[in-house]
């Protein structure tokens, strides 16, 4: 790693973060709740709007979404990123992000996102028969595949056969999820879920359940990023973003070489390498929880277990409140929130913990979390270490 890259560790932290419309929010569309949360945040780390200078969205909805934003919210940025790499776009926007802050490009970068997926005037079934159109898979789409649910139930099924793997070490996964969750205000599933519950559910794909799979929620989430120079006058205790990294192996599941192993051993490796920081040094971890599968997976190529034991790792409520790992500590998208894109609201959890601000489900002491994304079917990966200035 070069040693321009290391020297961006810890140059710029997170100010402000804020969510809006968690949940079930209707009436409102994509623009307002990306508004309602975007202002959140912005307030939240003491600036004004005219503040900002940077900005970084994405959106399934349009190819020119930074456009529609920058005019709502009223900006005139300097710096503008509106790379759509899926559910990992708002964490991939980090590292670029912090280039230009360090360059003078800009001062402070608003990143934020906004879906009303549940509650807009389009159906999910609508939103998919559109993206066979968009996006095609040129070696999948014609098979009309339940996607993204069967790429992600493949690659369960190789993992299954490959390491044993049982989709009762995947319902832990879901039972460890809603038992964050229901320590979680602001989380949408909130009532008890046991191991049972996930195994009798209603089959979407095989082998993966109605329970082994992500939320349909509306939700806005949005974080403002600034220099560290700035930290000493920030309004909220600040949070360093230590590493980043992102890759792309693949777009189509069936293009990828090993169903088992996705690009976030690689994202993963380099972000630590920036960090100068490993797996064994995370205090939490807030990993993409589309499918159960993706918790195993992500567990497994962020180091915190080796290839084909995340299923052990797990087990007896490993990643659960009170286990060996605090994992997705808000319920994640299995059980909080997940309108369409999810990457923005691991980090905005990631953050709240290391700020000390999460009530009930705080992990005492933690100075260091891992934030990771994933965007379409295993296709991109970005990994985000951040910490306390007792990490630095």
């Amino acid at each position: 790693m070069s040693a321009a890259l290391k020297s961006l560790r810890g140059s710029a932290v997170i100010a402000g973060v804020a969510t809006f419309g968690c949940g079930e929010t209707p009436g409102f569309t994509d623009m307002e709740l990306l508004a309602r949360a975007a202002h959140a945040a912005v307030a939240d780390a003491g600036l004004k709007m005219s503040d900002i200078d940077g900005l970084c969205t994405a959106s399934v909805a349009s190819t020119m979404w930074p456009m529609p934003v920058i005019e709502h919210l009223g900006l005139n940025p300097r710096y503008i990123d509106g790379t759509m790499l899926g559910g990992s776009s708002f964490i991939a926007h980090l590292l670029p992000a912090m280039h230009a802050l360090q360059s003078g490009q800009c001062h402070a970068v608003l990143v934020c996102y906004g879906s009303a997926q549940r509650s807009g005037a389009f159906s999910r079934a609508e939103i998919a028969r559109a993206r066979k159109f968009l996006d095609p898979q040129p070696h999948e789409t014609p098979y009309e595949p339940m996607m993204p649910a069967s790429a992600y139930a493949l690659v369960a099924s190789r993992h299954m056969h490959q390491f044993g793997t049982t989709r009762r070490d995947l319902a832990e996964v879901a039972v460890a999820a809603r038992a964050w969750a229901r320590l979680n205000p602001e989380a949408f599933m909130r009532d008890p879920l046991s191991i049972d519950d996930v195994l009798a559910a209603r089959m979407v794909s095989d082998p993966l359940s109605v329970r082994d799979c992500c939320l349909v929620t509306d939700g806005g989430g949005a974080y403002v990023l600034v220099r560290a120079d700035r930290a000493r006058d920030l309004a909220k205790k600040p949070v360093y973003v230590l590493g980043n990294a992102t890759t792309v192996w693949n777009r189509q599941i069936s293009s990828m070489a090993d169903l088992t192993v996705t690009g976030a051993s690689q994202s993963g490796r380099e972000a630590y390498a920036m960090a100068g920081l490993s797996a064994r040094d995370m205090h939490v971890a807030q990993l993409y929880d589309a499918f159960t599968i993706n918790t195993l997976l992500f567990l497994e190529d962020l180091g915190f277990c080796k290839k084909g034991e995340g299923a052990a790792f797990v087990q007896n409520g490993g990643i659960a409140p009170g286990g060996h790992l605090p994992v997705n500590t808000n319920g994640g998208g299995l059980s909080c929130v997940h309108p369409g894109m999810y990457g923005i609201f691991a980090l905005i959890e990631a953050v709240r913990q290391l700020r000390g601000d999460c009530g009930e489900r705080q992990v005492a002491g933690a100075a260091t979390a891992l934030a990771h994304g994933n965007g379409g079917t295993l296709s991109s990966q970005s990994t985000a270490i951040l910490g306390t200035a007792d990490a630095l």
